[in-house]
């Protein structure tokens, strides 16, 4: 195991390089940076000579990857264009965007794997069909009319939550809109598990369990559900850094001001530093959380060894 840790390690040094490396560039031919700066009048050449020279734009792409690079392992991600340090607005954006996803994330855990196991082992009937029709129903309809439609039942007819969370954003007022951002991988959390269940289910080992006399807690809990996790987990685990960087919508419409609202935000001013900065550190998320999922599975399946 201490192996296959270290080799994943090694494995994700260009990886992260990689993906940096293709953000930076995409980033920087987005247009021209400097020009957002002056507003709607077009920069004079002076000030534009200047600003660049001030922001290191000036200097080939190539060198602007490795200055960035360099600083990056020491802690500075570089200066936003309205001169606030990129890692101030991590400091504030991270923290929301992480309670957030901690909330979709028991959402789709405890909702949608409890679903699952309760559509799989009644396959075919009317339980298990209502589930798979409100399943579809949610995946059919976008993340944005659902959190514009409770937002205006629970918010605005109703009173039940806020309309707007507020800047501290507890966790309390991140239930409705972790739940809209949760709702479609919810869906599909569900129906994975339901899948992987019914399947499962016909398994040897299943019947051996059974025909042990084993009671049929422990046969669901001990093999048929811990074997029917392994797919389960790594969609989840893919989808921690996905709901972290694909949280625009739902954090701009409860006005949330999180990593998706400070990404929308750059592309917007097309600050290249907050942009390069954000997906920087939402690219170690997506390593980082691979790696625990690819250890989880030697959890889930003693089946499984690693060399």
């Amino acid at each position: 195991m201490g192996r296959y840790v270290i080799r994943r390690l090694l494995q994700m040094i260009p990886v992260f390089i990689g993906a940096t490396l293709l953000i930076f560039l995409m980033v920087n031919v987005m247009g021209d940076p400097i020009a957002g700066l002056c507003g709607d009048k077009a920069c004079d050449p002076a000030t534009k000579a200047q600003l660049s020279k001030e922001f290191g734009l000036d200097k080939p792409v190539w060198q602007q990857y490795l200055t960035y690079m360099g600083n990056v392992f020491t802690g500075d991600f570089g200066t936003a264009f309205n001169g606030q340090k990129v890692t101030e607005l991590m400091s504030t954006a991270f923290p929301v965007t992480i309670r957030l996803t901690i909330v979709a994330i028991l959402f789709e855990i405890v909702v949608g794997i409890s679903l699952g196991v309760v559509t799989g082992l009644r396959r075919g009937r009317p339980i298990d069909t209502s589930v798979l029709l409100l399943t579809l129903v949610v995946i059919s309809i976008p993340t944005f009319v659902t959190g514009l439609l409770l937002q205006l039942l629970l918010g605005v007819e109703w009173g039940w939550i806020n309309p707007a969370v507020s800047t501290d954003a507890p966790f309390s007022e991140l239930i409705v809109p972790g739940l809209v951002l949760a709702s479609v991988s919810l869906a599909y959390v569900t129906r994975l598990t339901r899948t992987s269940i019914a399947e499962n289910k016909r398994a040897d080992y299943v019947r051996t369990a059974i025909a042990k006399g084993l009671p049929r807690r422990r046969v669901i809990t001990r093999h048929l559900l811990r074997n029917s996790l392994i797919p389960v987990v790594t969609f989840i685990g893919a989808d921690v850094g996905a709901l972290m960087g694909g949280a625009i919508v739902t954090e701009r419409i409860f006005n949330i001001h999180g990593v998706g609202f400070q990404l929308y935000q750059g592309i917007l001013r097309q600050n290249t530093q907050t942009v390069v900065g954000f997906v920087t550190i939402l690219v170690l998320v997506f390593l980082a959380v691979n790696l625990i999922v690819d250890l989880l599975y030697a959890v889930l399946d003693p089946r499984i060894r690693y060399a």
